[in-house]
């Protein structure tokens, strides 16, 4: 600004000297609440009127750049002794002493009222003239930087310029709230807002404001009373910086804008905005600037003909006449955000913890688990449902935890359509079925009827809804009170069959994976080659991927010609918002517009879903003779395995080779088998084991599968919550083995150490003393080779001795568990012999 402002003068012909000097004295007045800043501020301006002027220094010139003192300790006598009985001096140190109170804690958002200034310097110099000197001479001239602070907080200024700290009011001091909710309603939501406000106060008529700071002032409803304000002056112009304009601050939660404001009001004035939030690093956003590229002139008072007001300057009058001339979708829906549990750990599960008669899907009063919407990742027409609700006797312990917040009850359980109020990205709007209560976090919309239903799910899907969303919310919230303000006009095409096939492919590839509670069966569990089965799911894949894709382009046609937008927007869809899978035989092979989509899965993925079903009916969970869940609590029913029967104890052991009969690679090659046949079975292990991209034979690529990956692939598709529980010695592999959670019994892990740790450790026994009777009598090239593998099979069984003395240990306690606890709760219990979840 010293810069600038040396310019300035030198423009109108002032010679430098004089310039520096004014500058000092007239034009830069500064304010911090902290000391060292303040100093470090002083400095700055100090040096730089001295690179202008070298002999700056003699000239005894002082900057008006303060420390903000605050006048909580001074002493009457001292006042009484500076005003010496005149009365307008007493009246105006009464009123400085009282607003900069507590100066410390609020700074510069202190409003300080005027007052005779030039009494009050007047009485300071004649104080330092006086010849005699009173015991509180010294603290009365102290009290000069307290005028001087409260000065510069009273007086205007041509030009206001500040980047404000940022300050969410959570984040506030009790005093802090307090001051800001009494003297600036409209914008104590953030310290930041309060200083768009604080700044204008501060600014002649006809004078500037120029700040940078978050963008959220722009669109966020709970600013909408400070846009209502800062609409009455005229915003000149804006850098709309968005998300990473600055190489030190990353991420996507810091935007920014950089604006400047004229204290006036102009009819049918245009700022000039520009529009930088595209580039996503510092240099990119300020080439766009320099090049002059995505500028907007904005006449101002469009904004406040859109609902909230949003600083929208970049947007058409089609736009803005939808908004005047049709309802709004809270015409024919209602908007309503959900449940606040106040511990997810304690009411919250995901379905697959729990034992399936538990739960309910009908609304059915008499269950305690009930499905629960909580959002989640992005995802179009159906799904993201995995969680359910403890809400037994009508939600009894949930409304009487302290924390929560159980909000709109009268809506849990109606069919209706919802969305994750947290997004990166665009919104995807879901049919929700009856039965399910829904979370703060996934907010809902009821329509009026089911027609209605339809078209909005549909509108919220498409290009045109996102516009408005951009418009009216281009933050990561997207809102209830958001939402029902967009334009709604009803379709004259009829839209329902489209709508219908949209939810049907998205259901069809939720329910393809065995973390939806309606998966039936493995798509590769058919036919007689995997080979055959792997290349018909991938074709299927991609079939109901485009058919999705070109559906969702014709809706997006049809609201485009709606709300008469084709000059603004294309009925495209790009490959990565498509949500449902396409299956890619490997990475490399995925096409450029899909890299960073969270629907594409490789052949591999596919394999690894085919081995975990695999072990599911190894436990019992699945079977080939029914489909869905055969076994998840209740009564066990042999009936349902008879063409591969379930594991007998609930416990699997895995081993680096075949020690035991239900050997769990011994238990897969035979799964395989009887899917199969027996004549493809080579072929087939072939195939999975190039999947899992192994080296060797096949069923040895299988069992380093199992010994070292299985069990984190498991951890992932669970979401670190595991319903196969890992029970590991540790890294030597000394002893492995899985149990399914839901056939738990307390003696379970008893008969994992007698039947199994017990049996490995003799094995080792024998393995050693065979091995060791083989070096003695071996060559030297062959004693290298054994005493290598001695050695591994001494570390195994040290590991397992010690491992032993643990489950020894628990063994004996013959603990219970309910699977009502959750996994996260009920693992911990036997963590010490149990794999990390990672």
């Amino acid at each position: 600004m010293f810069d600038v402002l040396v310019q300035i003068y030198e423009a109108y012909g002032v010679d430098t000297r004089t310039a520096v000097a004014s500058i000092v004295e007239n034009n830069i007045y500064c304010l911090d609440i902290d000391d060292r800043a303040a100093q470090l501020a002083y400095f700055s301006v100090m040096m730089k009127a001295c690179q202008y002027d070298k002999r700056f220094l003699r000239r005894k010139v002082q900057p008006h750049v303060y420390a903000i003192v605050e006048s909580n300790h001074v002493d009457p006598n001292v006042v009484d002794y500076f005003c010496n009985g005149d009365a307008k001096l007493k009246e105006a140190m009464d009123a400085i002493i009282r607003e900069l109170h507590d100066a410390k804690e609020y700074g510069s958002i202190i409003t300080v009222s005027q007052q005779d200034w030039e009494a009050l310097y007047a009485r300071f110099n004649e104080i330092e003239q006086e010849s005699i000197f009173s015991i509180y001479t010294d603290a009365a001239l102290e009290l000069k930087r307290m005028v001087q602070v409260a000065e510069t907080l009273a007086q205007k200024y041509n030009v206001v310029v500040t980047n404000p700290p940022y300050m969410g009011s959570s984040g506030m001091s009790a005093k802090l709230t307090d001051f800001v909710k009494k003297n600036y309603s409209d914008s104590k939501s953030d310290l930041f807002a309060v200083f768009i406000e604080k700044c204008g106060q501060m600014a002649k008529r006809n004078g500037y404001q120029a700040m940078i700071t978050q963008h959220a002032w722009m669109f966020l409803s709970s600013f909408e009373k400070l846009r209502t304000k800062l609409l009455s002056v005229d915003i000149v112009n804006m850098a709309h910086l968005g998300a990473r304009a600055f190489e030190e601050i990353g991420g996507e939660v810091v935007q920014t804008t950089s604006f400047v404001i004229r204290k006036s009001h102009i009819s049918d004035y245009k700022g000039e905005y520009c529009r930088l939030i595209e580039p996503t690093s510092q240099q990119g956003k300020e080439d766009m600037f320099l090049a002059g590229e995505n500028r907007y002139a904005a006449d101002q008072s469009n904004f406040s003909q859109i609902p909230g007001s949003p600083v929208a300057y970049w947007i058409s009058t089609k736009l803005i006449s939808n908004f005047e001339v049709n309802s709004s979708v809270a015409e024919v829906a209602e908007g309503k955000v959900g449940l606040q549990t106040g511990s997810n750990d304690l009411f919250l599960r995901f379905w697959f913890e729990l034992e399936r008669y538990k739960v309910t899907f009908q609304a059915d009063k008499s269950f305690k688990w009930y499905p629960y919407n909580k959002g989640g990742s992005f995802r179009r027409w159906y799904g993201n449902n995995e969680y359910v609700l403890n809400w037994e006797d009508d939600g009894h312990e949930v409304r009487a935890y302290k924390g929560a917040f159980p909000r709109n009850t009268q809506y849990y359980f109606r069919a209706g359509l919802t969305w994750s109020d947290v997004a990166t990205g665009l919104i995807s709007m879901r049919q929700m079925p009856r039965g399910f209560a829904f979370d703060t976090c996934a907010p809902c919309l009821f329509a009026i009827d089911e027609t209605t239903e339809i078209d909005l799910l549909a509108l919220f899907n498409t290009k045109v809804a996102q516009k408005y969303m951009d418009l009216m919310s281009p933050t990561m919230h997207y809102t209830c009170g958001t939402l029902v303000n967009v334009p709604f006009i009803v379709s004259k095409e009829s839209i329902s069959d489209i709508v219908h096939k949209c939810i049907s492919h998205s259901q069809s590839d939720w329910d393809s994976y065995e973390t939806s509670w309606d998966f039936k069966r493995n798509p590769l569990i058919c036919g007689s080659n995997l080979p055959a089965a792997y290349a018909a799911w991938k074709q299927e894949c991609e079939d109901r991927f485009q058919q999705l894709k070109k559906n969702e382009e014709e809706l997006n046609r049809i609201f485009i010609d709606i709300y008469g937008l084709q000059d603004e927007l294309t009925p495209d869809v790009a490959d990565k918002d498509v949500t449902v899978h396409r299956v890619f035989d490997s990475k490399d092979d995925v096409p450029e517009p899909m890299k960073g989509s969270n629907y594409v899965r490789t052949m591999r993925d596919e394999i690894v879903s085919l081995i975990s079903y695999a072990v599911g009916c190894m436990f019992g969970r699945y079977s080939l003779d029914v489909d869905g869940l055969a076994y998840a609590g209740g009564e066990w029913e042999n009936s349902k395995y008879v063409s591969f029967p379930a594991d007998k104890d609930n416990i699997i052991p895995i081993c680096d080779d075949e020690y035991f009969e239900d050997d769990i690679v011994g238990r897969f090659v035979k799964l395989v088998e009887v899917v199969y046949g027996a004549d493809t079975l080579q072929e087939n292990l072939k195939f999975i084991a190039d999947a899992l991209g192994g080296k060797g034979q096949p069923k040895d690529v299988i069992r380093n599968y199992f010994m070292n990956d299985f069990y984190k692939d498991h951890c992932k598709m669970y979401q670190k919550r595991p319903i196969y529980w890992l029970f590991d010695s540790g890294k030597k592999n000394g002893f492995k083995a899985l149990i399914y959670m839901h056939r738990y019994q307390p003696d379970t892990i008893a008969r994992i150490r007698t039947d199994y740790v017990h049996e490995q450790q003799a094995r080792y026994r024998t393995a050693i003393a065979d091995l060791e009777n083989r070096i003695a009598n071996a060559s030297t090239s062959e004693r290298v080779k054994l005493n290598k593998q001695l050695k591994k099979l001494n570390d195994q069984a040290t590991e397992i001795h010690a491992y032993e003395e643990k489950i020894h240990h628990l063994a004996d306690q013959m603990i219970s568990i309910d699977l009502d606890d959750g996994v996260k709760k009920n693992y911990a219990i036997f963590q010490d012999v149990l794999a990390k979840i990672k």
